[in-house]
């Protein structure tokens, strides 16, 4: 025991914390962290490929649904019409790297309720101002969409009218229905967010269609596994420095023993010649 009181030495025992806690750390934040996001990206791109597959549903159906469900990407067919003079722009999206709105309108169901519905993207002119928007198409509709969650609203990014339109930061019902002053219903999607609905490519009013997101799993699985390594790695690291200091100090005290023999050997030689010379003198005489 007497080899390790070295490790009760201030460096040693600020070391081992620091250890300890990188490999807790490890073990209960960093690496579940990362292996929930695998997790949760794998379920987003399962429900995404069962929804590509599967045949849409009415809306009807999603609203009288357990609010439990989870819905969004579900394909859903809406009939109803296009409210008129409902148009709301959302600033700061893309269209082909390019900056873009997104275009927001109201959609009367046949039995009264009204539903928001993204039209898609378009352009900007000169990437700061939107182009002229075409009003959706007036009378009877009947389109097919995918529900969508709410993103929620920025605090400090409030709706404003610019360049003739009604324009937000963010596709929300409870905002967008405070905006438009229309009562929207939103789409149950199994989270705290109503939904709305992102109109598919072709379908009447449609512009450019927001894209899927890309059903790929990402890093997060391969991040987990490292830190998890890591978080093994850690203790054999400390157990390795704690083993060579060890090492370091049986040599010196090798070393220091191998000098302490050799000193009395030294003496034990010249006593003997010593010895030798004075019987050789003595008798001489």
């Amino acid at each position: 025991m007497r080899k390790l009181t070295f490790l009760l030495r201030p460096s040693w025992l600020i070391l081992a914390l620091v250890v300890v806690a990188f490999a807790y750390l490890c073990f209960t934040i960093l690496a579940p962290w990362q292996l929930n996001k695998n997790s949760s990206t794998e379920h987003r791109n399962q429900l995404i490929a069962d929804s590509v597959q599967a045949d849409p549903v009415a809306v009807t159906d999603i609203l009288a649904g357990d609010p439990g469900t989870h819905t969004e990407w579900r394909k859903v067919i809406a009939t109803g019409t296009f409210l008129p003079d409902s148009t709301v722009l959302v600033r700061l999206r893309h269209l082909d790297g390019a900056p873009g709105y997104a275009v927001l309108a109201a959609f009367r169901l046949d039995d009264g309720r009204t539903l928001l519905v993204d039209r898609g993207l378009i352009a900007a002119v000169d990437g700061t101002r939107p182009p002229a928007i075409a009003e959706p198409p007036g009378g009877a509709q009947r389109i097919e969409a995918r529900v969508r969650a709410s993103e929620g609203v920025v605090p400090d990014k409030v709706p404003s009218t610019q360049d003739g339109f009604r324009q937000v930061y963010t596709v929300d019902t409870t905002q967008e229905s405070t905006v438009l002053g229309i009562p929207l219903t939103p789409i149950p999607t199994g989270t705290d967010k109503g939904g709305y609905l992102q109109l598919a490519e072709g379908q009447p009013g449609a512009f450019t269609p927001v894209p899927l997101p890309q059903l790929d799993a990402g890093p997060y699985l391969s991040y987990g596994l490292q830190w998890l390594a890591f978080g093994v790695m850690a203790p054999l690291g400390l157990g390795y420095f704690v083993f060579a200091e060890m090492r370091a100090r049986r040599r010196e005290r090798g070393e220091v023993g191998s000098e302490v023999s050799d000193q009395p050997a030294s003496t034990s030689e010249e006593s003997t010649t010593e010895a030798r010379l004075a019987d050789r003198y003595g008798r001489g005489r």
